[in-house]
């Protein structure tokens, strides 16, 4: 039977200069930036914010200098994630292409696409959204049914694409699609593209209401969309194994533990004002899962670095991170002396009603609580 293989790491002294100098900057940059926006978290859109992070170099962190990147640590890249995440930072312009379609393109592109497309995205000015979930397919991945037919240079793809956070706010889409008929290997003939979004002719993007009354996902249409042969990466047909690898890089972040700290740190304050031993052992047993997800958390960053897969690790990180994200709004409900609402006077009400609202859907982003579990049961010889 195999294991997890959580190691130790402790986040090193050039980490932790870089924390400083993150906080500095964003002391300056959103010192009066409110308390329900910053509960939005790394879904916060702010296309200058992004660019001003570009021109700190703090966009493909740990990338090769020659497109642009840092050639910083993963350690690195973790501190500087971890206060972003803990100030509520809107940064969700560039995060997709910074946390798994960068990376991406790194691993599966030719040398042309990343001179290409990859300094745009260092600089914060090219902006990324993932073409994987489909009307009726669930969590089901290898059920997709978007195809792409070879044509005279290049593909015509056809078919829909839901879910698609900032799709009406992006550049470019990484797409799964089918390239040839599924077969009894359910996971052979996909392929994965970048997809012009500014190339209107074929393609219709329908932004999708959630609870809160924002518009983060779409539903993303294409008709005979053209897409030319140098924008395949990869080979064909390796598509599958592509996008679990950028999967990986989806669920390894501390994003998918911090994105309700927002809700903590006004949970903590509104216990000041009437302090109780219950209050000492709910918010007590908040910090100590807290903690716990981080120590885990940085070791799937210590496998990053090394060179290892992290996937299982990342899945597990994931699905416990999920949990304890949707169990928040519940303790801070019993704190509470009035109904929550994203218009009430305080803070803590107003942060109560947005994440109450948002995080539902933490456990369906990044894959599903059933899909990880199977993930996790198969990286433990369980199944």
């Amino acid at each position: 039977m195999q294991y997890f293989n959580f190691d130790p790491y402790s986040l090193p002294p050039e980490a932790e200069e870089l924390r400083q100098e993150v906080r500095e900057f964003l002391h300056k940059e959103l010192a009066d930036y409110p308390a329900v926006l910053r509960s939005r978290s790394w879904a916060g859109l702010d296309p200058d914010f992004s660019r001003k992070m570009g021109e700190k170099g703090w966009i493909g962190l740990t990338w090769p200098k020659k497109y642009g990147g840092g050639e910083r640590s993963f350690f690195e890249r973790y501190a500087l994630l971890e206060e972003l995440l803990a100030y509520g930072a809107p940064v969700g312009s560039h995060w997709i292409a910074d946390r798994q379609s960068g990376p991406t393109i790194l691993r599966f592109g030719t040398e042309e696409q990343c001179h290409r497309i990859l300094p745009g995205i260092i600089k914060g000015e090219s902006f990324f959204c993932i073409g994987m979930s489909e009307p009726d397919s669930g969590s089901d991945l290898a059920s997709i049914r978007t195809k792409a037919d070879k044509v005279d240079g290049g593909y015509l793809i056809n078919g829909t694409k839901v879910w698609t956070t900032g799709a009406h706010h992006c550049d470019w889409m990484i797409a799964l699609v089918r390239t040839s008929p599924p077969s009894e290997n359910r996971h052979a003939g996909m392929s994965q593209f970048l997809i012009n979004l500014k190339q209107t002719k074929g393609l219709t993007i329908d932004p999708i209401q959630n609870l809160a009354g924002e518009k983060h996902f779409n539903m993303v249409v294409f008709e005979d969309f053209f897409v030319p042969e140098e924008d395949r990466i990869g080979a064909e047909g390796d598509g599958w194994q592509q996008v679990t690898a950028e999967l990986a890089f989806e669920r390894s972040g501390p994003e998918r533990y911090m994105s309700s700290i927002q809700l903590l740190i006004e949970l903590i304050r509104e216990a000041k004002l009437d302090p109780s031993k219950k209050a000492q052992e709910q918010i007590g047993r908040l910090i100590a899962h807290l903690a716990t997800l981080r120590r885990m958390s940085i070791s799937v960053a210590g496998k990053l670095e090394s060179h290892s897969n992290p996937a299982l690790e990342a899945s597990v990180v994931k699905d416990l991170g999920a949990i304890y994200e949707q169990e928040m709004p519940e303790i801070a409900h019993r704190f509470a002396r009035t109904e929550a609402s994203m218009t009430a006077a305080t803070d803590f009400e107003q942060v109560r009603a947005y994440i109450t609202q948002a995080a539902v859907s933490f456990s369906l982003r990044g894959g599903t609580r059933e899909i990880l579990r199977g993930i996790i049961a198969r990286g433990l010889g369980l199944r």
